[in-house]
């Protein structure tokens, strides 16, 4: 049974609510920032200084941590990035490795603040074990309601960049313009050869 609570970013009939693309924008923020070792068709170190390079990514997309971000979350986060990355590549054990996460970082939905709101991690959790619960049950709720698919990595050739696809019919491929025109522009000059 799809999921219809706001027009969030999803056009059509399935749409995602705002709470869970919100979360999944964080874990997919995290995987690209943490876990990634080759974006764009180059090879990538994970960040040395990750607390710097998660403040940089938080300052792009427009994230701000209602906590203040050490360096110790920033190495916990990493250890969450790389758990949360199996749920968008589909690997055999993605649905596993997301339940131990759940589990792990203590999911539990529930009301709290003023005015309350609806959260996934316990009232009082660290920085890291409340993102980690939110962004991992997020994930769990876009594949519980049948939308996995929506949950995709890259498929031009040198790039394990990740995203929500937030189309239509589901059927975006590519993490960006730059491995589209990459993928197209190698498929091009492979027709040429043959």
């Amino acid at each position: 049974m799809p999921v219809t609570i706001d027009a969030w970013h999803i056009t059509g009939q399935s749409q995602i609510d705002s709470y869970v693309g919100r979360w999944a924008e964080l874990a997919v923020l995290l995987v690209n920032e943490l876990a990634v070792t080759q974006a764009l068709g180059r090879p990538r170190t994970p960040p040395a200084d990750r607390l710097a390079a998660l403040s940089q990514a938080f300052d792009q997309h427009g994230w701000i941590p209602t906590r203040a971000l050490t360096a110790a979350d920033a190495d916990r986060l990493a250890d969450v990035a790389a758990a949360l990355r199996p749920a968008f590549t589909g690997a055999p054990d993605a649905t596993a490795v997301l339940n131990e996460t759940l589990v792990r970082h203590g999911a539990v939905p529930n009301l709290h603040g003023d005015p309350p709101i609806l959260a996934f991690h316990r009232p009082g959790s660290d920085l890291v074990d409340a993102w980690a619960a939110d962004a991992a049950t997020a994930l769990a709720m876009v594949i519980g309601v049948g939308q996995g698919q929506r949950l995709r990595a890259c498929e031009a050739g040198g790039c394990d960049l990740v995203f929500l696809d937030v189309t239509r019919n589901a059927s975006r491929r590519f993490c960006g313009l730059s491995c589209q025109n990459r993928a197209k522009a190698s498929a091009y000059r492979a027709r040429r050869r043959t």
